[in-house]
């Protein structure tokens, strides 16, 4: 399976929405709180590109936010991009 790594704040409500769109699609994550872990939006940033939370990378691509997951997810593109990923 592909590795999907989520980057939250337990306060975002874009990160409770992409993790409902993960877990309809059957996908398993690690979650790593941006906070607890004492990463500010900078570090963000320098990991994944973005600032804002959720950061989703799968595999090794970053995804963007919600919206982008979402957006994948309409247009087709993120079943094949967790299909292309696990082989």
């Amino acid at each position: 399976m592909v590795q999907i790594r989520m980057y939250v704040t337990p306060w975002c409500p874009y990160c409770t929405e992409a993790r409902r769109l993960l877990k309809a699609l059957g996908q398993e994550w690690k979650e790593i709180n941006i906070v607890r872990e004492g990463l500010s939006r900078r570090d963000l940033a320098k990991l994944t590109g973005g600032h804002t939370v959720p950061q989703i990378v799968i595999g090794d691509q970053p995804v963007g936010g919600f919206t982008d997951l979402f957006a994948l997810q309409q247009s087709g593109k993120l079943l094949a991009m967790l299909t292309d990923q696990a082989t």
